[in-house]
């Protein structure tokens, strides 16, 4: 437990109280109800959603793409090519 001790003790409450602000704006569900704080427990809930939620739509977006790529006629150095392309972004 030491060791979970001396790595949280690395921030102070001030930098803990921003980063959970900085996170807070970043959540569109959080960010449209109001602009009021919330607790910090609420915030990185909200956050673990909010990641599984762009994890799913990563995973349907590439399966999307997939489809797409084996529907449309490209050779393999163009498909390699859009590949390379979309690894970049």
């Amino acid at each position: 437990m030491s060791g979970r001790r001396s790595r949280a003790s690395k921030f102070s409450q001030n930098e803990i109280n921003d980063l959970v602000s900085r996170l807070q704006l970043l959540l569109p569900q959080i960010n449209q109800r109001d602009n009021s704080r919330q607790s910090a427990s609420k915030i990185l809930k909200e956050t673990c959603c909010h990641i599984r939620r762009l994890q799913e739509e990563v995973e349907q977006l590439s399966e999307k793409l997939s489809e797409l790529m084996d529907s449309v006629d490209m050779n393999d150095i163009d498909r390699q090519i859009l590949q390379n392309i979309l690894q970049q972004c």
